[in-house]
């Protein structure tokens, strides 16, 4: 069984549009969630969101080429850009063969089917662009990054909702541990925010009007939240091998399903999942020092990991670092495991732990530590990232520190 390496980080999100953005927010407790700024708001209910910041498009894509990319597109290959850079691999001389690239999302291109039906619907319009199909896709992201990269190993997309980056990310590790792959490029890009899907959101009922406050008693819901993270995985000897960087390792993958309801959340399902990456990553509980948590914020979440945290850990539970960066990045969907797995990865590699932000009072059944509002120095060896979604779903990823040998 081959030990997989972090070789290559990147990031496109509320919190930073590149992974030293991203870190320095995170060590910050930085809250980037706002009035929505790009999307009109007079007929919604919830006007908050964690919004990538302006950009234009157009510095990082010929005008030519964005035809084809929407913004969910745009943000997952800006990521991965950033992500093999960091590696320094290429992808020539066979390589590209042996890596894979799988990128999860939970709806792909919201902003093209907005604006697609808006067209029909409102302007009257007979037809629409010839490239609406290949741009709203959910694969487009992974297709657009081994086209721009040259990988032509295995190459698909995974649609869990909230779980899809986690499920994308385990696959790839256990492609590479198994050796089937020596690299791949994985995370998940997510841009959900526009004004049809928010007047989804808003009947559902789960959203805060303010802000979000995972586990605190006067928490009122998640926070919408978009953007990307991509890891580059490299099977760890041929990292070594070249002197690549080593971020970390990814040792342990596991899921499970709920079985139950399409919405709310079961301890024992996300309990089962916590386990099932704890023995695949042939750990004991006690070995796991910090947890960032699927914290969404709502009601049910909350309480519910937080007992699903007892009931994997025991009395362990007590010791562990938890929180939540959605909190400050939003809850980006499917894109959300990839985020939140690069601020473990870096919170192992420079020992700091990221808070739970705009934390007031806990709820009394939320009784673990969860970082409050600021960022901690310590130096975890292993940590796991939860992702608990709709329809029962539930991915947990393990990291570990890379201690040089």
């Amino acid at each position: 069984m081959n030990r997989v390496a972090v070789t290559g980080l990147g990031a496109f999100s509320a919190l930073g549009k590149n992974i030293a953005e991203f870190e320095a927010a995170l060590r910050a407790g930085k809250c980037a969630i706002g009035p929505l700024t790009f999307i009109r708001t007079d007929q919604l209910v919830v006007k908050i969101g964690a919004e990538v910041g302006p950009f234009d498009p157009k510095d990082y894509f010929d005008e030519s080429r964005l035809t084809l990319l929407d913004r969910f597109t745009q943000f997952g290959m800006i990521a991965a850009r950033e992500a093999v850079a960091d590696s320094g691999l290429s992808f020539r001389d066979g390589l590209g063969a042996r890596t894979a690239v799988i990128i999860g999302s939970g709806v792909g291109g919201q902003t093209t089917l907005d604006e697609n039906y808006h067209k029909i619907y409102a302007e009257g319009a007979k037809r629409v662009h010839p490239f609406t199909i290949p741009k709203l896709m959910l694969n487009a992201p992974t297709s657009h990054i081994s086209m721009e990269h040259g990988i032509t190993g295995p190459s698909f997309s995974v649609a869990s909702a909230c779980s899809s980056a986690n499920h994308a990310i385990g696959l790839a590790f256990h492609m590479i541990r198994c050796g089937s792959t020596d690299a791949a490029v994985t995370g998940g890009a997510e841009a959900t925010v526009t004004y049809g899907t928010m007047k989804g959101w808003d009947a559902l009922r789960v959203m805060a009007p303010d802000t979000c406050r995972p586990f605190c008693k006067d928490r009122k819901g998640m926070v919408l939240g978009e953007g990307a993270a991509i890891l580059v995985l490299e099977n760890l000897e041929r990292a070594k091998a070249r002197g690549a960087r080593i971020h970390g390792e990814i040792v342990g993958f596991g899921m499970s399903s709920d079985a139950g309801d399409i919405v709310l959340p079961a301890a024992g399902g996300a309990a089962s999942a916590m386990k099932a990456c704890i023995a695949d990553a042939r750990l004991k509980p006690e070995d796991v020092d910090y947890i960032n948590a699927h914290g969404t914020g709502t009601t049910a979440n909350d309480v519910t990991e937080t007992k699903a945290i007892h009931m994997t850990f025991g009395a362990h539970a007590k010791k562990l670092m938890v929180s939540s960066t959605k909190s400050m990045h939003g809850h980006a969907l499917g894109a959300a495991g990839a985020i939140e797995l690069a601020a473990s990865v870096l919170a192992l590699r420079d020992g700091f732990i990221p808070p739970t932000a705009n934390f007031t009072e806990a709820d009394p059944q939320c009784d673990l530590d969860y970082v409050p509002n600021a960022a901690r120095a310590a130096q975890a060896e292993v940590a796991i990232s939860n992702s608990f979604a709709f329809g029962g779903h539930n991915a947990v990823v393990a990291a570990r520190r890379y201690s040089g040998v």
